[in-house]
């Protein structure tokens, strides 16, 4: 028996999908126990692919795939919104299962396709949408299933940390960094997505749901991005001991969900503070596993084909078993997100010394922010905190304008 299945799209990953079933057909009859045929690739310019044209019958008509009844799975690789929440809306209603590796989309509107398919009981799965090529999707959703997580944070956005890793071990200023990302591909023409951490804030929303069981939106939590920041607090940074990457977090605090992503500083010796350039990393802490670290490419085309390809092989077995139609993750549970009270950190802060060392120590002393460190560089002063809380810092921004930048410190 044969399996049709159906491409949208044929770029980086989709044409990294026909290479692996390509050149790996043997394993993948033998792994699923059938046989795959791309029946279609939907494109918008058929002129741009025509060297694929004898692996895959080439189509811009959608209407084409959702008629065709022998095809069972179709695999969006377009990403964006739209039209791909209504290829997929309109695939599961014509009774066909779902493969995607859409962060943006499944962040947003996972929830409706998600019912959707299991009212149609049809497949919906997406352990591409996040850290490419790593199977953490899965690995929650399996390896954890009988374990309670208490925290998860990882550098779950590659360019972020190429860019960050190149201002770090080579002194390149930001905009360096990132044209030098841009020439390699590790960022888009357009990386705004990317810098301002939206890119990763979508990602800790998908990972929120499968590790806490808990909703929620990119509208409720803070995102800060790296496109502010400067090759001074790097250095200081360093100079402290310490590493800065771009870091999206879920945690358990007092049985309220924290979420953020932002920089923060690792200490130097930190496991995640060696995760270099393009690669992604996740730390999980929980209950019965304690402390465990996966780390892999995060994107490119055969890293996030090949995740693509083991929810193709998931979902094959399914259509065979006629077992199509349950979640991804059925894990459900219901949290409140934590107040601007609830969460404590200590923090780097630098200021601009135009006020004195005496009026920033009396002010940090009316807001009773304990001060671990405390020194002028040239032009700026910087503070190491012991644990504040939110508010704290809130209201230190708002009383003093000569603050310039602040990251949490992990430890």
């Amino acid at each position: 028996m044969a399996i049709k299945i159906a491409l949208l799209g044929l770029g980086t990953v989709g044409s990294g999908v026909l290479k692996i079933i390509k050149n790996n057909k043997k394993k993948i009859r033998q792994t699923s126990g059938e046989e795959i045929i791309i029946e279609k690739a939907l494109v918008r310019n058929p002129e741009k692919h025509r060297n694929l044209a004898n692996e895959v019958m080439l189509t811009t008509d959608f209407d084409s795939i959702l008629q065709d009844p022998e095809i069972k799975i179709v695999v969006e690789l377009i990403g964006g919104l739209h039209p791909a929440k209504e290829y997929i809306t309109a695939a599961i209603n014509a009774g066909k299962n779902v493969v995607t590796a859409n962060k943006d989309l499944m962040a947003t509107f996972g929830s409706e396709l998600i019912n959707l398919a299991a009212s149609k009981k049809c497949d919906l799965m997406y352990d591409a949408s996040v850290a490419g090529g790593i199977p953490i999707l899965r690995t929650l959703a399996t390896s954890y299933s009988s374990d309670i997580i208490s925290e998860i944070q990882g550098i779950i956005n590659g360019t972020t940390n190429y860019i960050l890793s190149q201002m770090g071990e080579k002194g390149l200023s930001y905009e360096e960094a990132l044209k030098n990302a841009q020439e390699l591909g590790f960022a888009e023409a357009d990386p705004t997505n990317d810098v301002t951490g939206k890119d990763a804030a979508y990602k800790i929303v998908i990972l929120s749901k499968f590790a806490f069981g808990t909703k929620i939106s990119i509208d409720d939590f803070t995102i800060q991005g790296i496109n502010n920041l400067k090759d001074f607090d790097i250095k200081q940074a360093q100079k402290l001991g310490y590493v800065i990457k771009l870091i999206g977090i879920a945690k358990n605090i007092n049985g309220k969900l924290f979420v953020e992503v932002a920089p923060c500083l690792l200490p130097e010796n930190a496991i995640m503070a060696h995760i270099k350039n393009e690669l992604n990393a996740l730390q999980i802490k929980s209950q019965s596993l304690g402390t465990a670290v996966f780390t892999g490419p995060g994107a490119g085309s055969s890293a996030t084909a090949n995740s693509v390809m083991s929810d193709v092989i998931t979902e094959i077995k399914n259509v065979v078993k006629k077992t199509t139609g349950q979640p991804f993750s059925n894990f459900s549970h219901v949290m409140q997100l934590t107040s601007s009270e609830d969460v404590k950190y200590s923090y780097y802060l630098s200021f601009e010394a135009e006020e004195t060392l005496f009026d920033l120590c009396k002010l940090l002393s009316d807001l009773e922010i304990p001060v671990r460190e405390i020194k002028q560089v040239q032009s700026r002063i910087v503070v190491v905190t012991e644990n504040i809380s939110r508010q704290q810092l809130q209201d230190l921004a708002i009383q003093d304008q000569y603050l310039k930048a602040s990251y949490k410190i992990l430890q």
